[in-house]
């Protein structure tokens, strides 16, 4: 081991817990952390909730990467893959294993021709908000009065329409789709969303396909013009894997890494963690990509447990988490077409939670303000803990208490 170089390439979230976790571990090898931006490793929720507000200008891990014995590599981007070699824009990097964990990046708006951190409103592309040097960017533009639109209304849209009515912007959230967060969850689950935007002053237009993005103004296909100062585009993102084109690493058609249950590619010696990932998930039965934090932070520790010695499947329950329009949205596991959903509350009310049941045991929870019933849902997922729906859409019963029992 210790003669033995890791590469791992990526210095977000995945990447660092990853090289962390090493340390941790007793890996006595070198270690070298490749990231593609010129910043220490950092955290990237905050971007649309503290640093677009002015509460923090950095996101730093707080880590002495020096004492961790851990060599970063910044500023410089991967190329490709040779026999035990990582190619880099800054030269060749040795490997014995190698980590890739280069998350996603931002889908621009299609027949744009791509999309710059610094594109303005005007340039025909909108913004992305992705890096840090794109929100400390866009809150420059964040000033009251400022006419913001903003293109998908999924869940960094509404982080970001928050954040820039807290500023005092004007927001227009533009949505192709019949509702907010389509594909993610069902509409009778994000129609009482809808009120959230109304409420937060937010004009949210749905079935609203964007044709071009001209000087003042965002056109719709139907001829409509949206005033806009600013436009940030937040229509999703795809693993950025596409310097791996030509490698023996496998990917599918979306561009995410296949690897196994152990978080191993199709080459040796070569594991991939974080939003670039899609691993079989023995618990849902499918291959899954996650592109969340919390998937980041526990694979990105996987692997580093792997490289020590571990032999465990890695198939947790999903998770992430969602800060908008004042309200705490959570969601765990992963629910599919014919699932079972119950509701459990009103969604009028303050706080609500939906279950979605297959066969009776509980898949996926969505909750709004309802941390309890988050909490407990998690563990019973995670073991397939088996419902009765009568007391489980009872929100005043906790959920563990809904696990085998049965009304007389």
């Amino acid at each position: 081991m210790a003669d033995e170089r890791v590469v791992i390439v990526g210095a977000g979230m995945a990447g660092a817990q990853c090289a962390v976790a090493l340390r941790e571990g007793g890996w006595s090898g070198s270690v070298t952390l490749v990231g593609a931006e010129q910043h220490l490793p950092y955290d990237r929720p905050p971007l649309s909730k503290d640093v677009l507000l002015g509460k923090a200008d950095r996101t730093a891990f707080e880590l002495d990467w020096a004492q961790l014995g851990v060599d970063l590599a910044l500023g410089r981007t991967a190329t490709g893959l040779g026999d035990g070699v990582l190619a880099t824009d800054a030269g060749e990097l040795p490997y014995d294993h190698l980590v890739l964990a280069t998350g996603a990046t931002a889908l621009p708006l299609p027949g744009t021709g791509g999309a710059g951190a610094g594109a303005a409103a005007g340039g025909g592309r909108g913004r992305l908000l992705r890096t840090l040097d794109d929100s400390l960017a866009l809150r420059q533009l964040l000033t009251p009065g400022q006419r913001l639109v903003l293109v998908g209304a999924g869940w960094i849209g509404a982080e970001t329409a928050t954040a820039a009515r807290a500023l005092g912007c004007e927001v227009t959230v533009l949505e192709a789709a019949a509702a907010p967060l389509a594909g993610a969850l069902p509409p009778e689950l994000t129609a009482p969303m809808q009120r959230w935007y109304a409420e937060a002053g937010v004009r949210l237009l749905l079935g609203a396909r964007v044709a071009e993005v001209a000087p003042g103004a965002v056109r719709l296909a139907d001829g409509t013009a949206v005033p806009a100062d600013q436009v940030v585009v937040g229509i999703g993102a795809r693993p950025d894997t596409d310097w791996l084109a030509g490698s023996p690493v496998a990917r599918d058609a979306a561009g995410a890494i296949l690897t196994d249950d152990r978080l191993r590619t199709s080459l040796p010696g070569v594991y991939a963690a974080g939003d670039c990932v899609s691993y079989p998930s023995a618990r849902f039965g499918e291959r899954i990509n996650v592109q969340h934090w919390d998937h980041a932070l526990h694979s990105g520790r996987a692997v580093a447990q792997a490289l020590l010695g571990a032999d465990r499947p890695y198939d947790p329950v999903p998770y992430f988490w969602s800060e908008q329009f004042g309200r705490m949205v959570q969601y765990a596991g992963r629910h599919r077409a014919g699932d079972q959903l119950i509701r459990r509350g009103c969604p009028e009310e303050a706080g609500w939670t939906a279950l979605w049941l297959r066969e009776g045991v509980l898949t996926a929870l969505l909750t709004v303000d309802r941390p309890r019933d988050l909490a407990q849902a998690r563990r019973l997922i995670d073991q397939g803990g088996q419902l009765d729906p009568a007391l489980a859409a009872d929100p005043e019963v906790p959920l563990k208490s809904a696990v085998g029992a049965r009304r007389p």
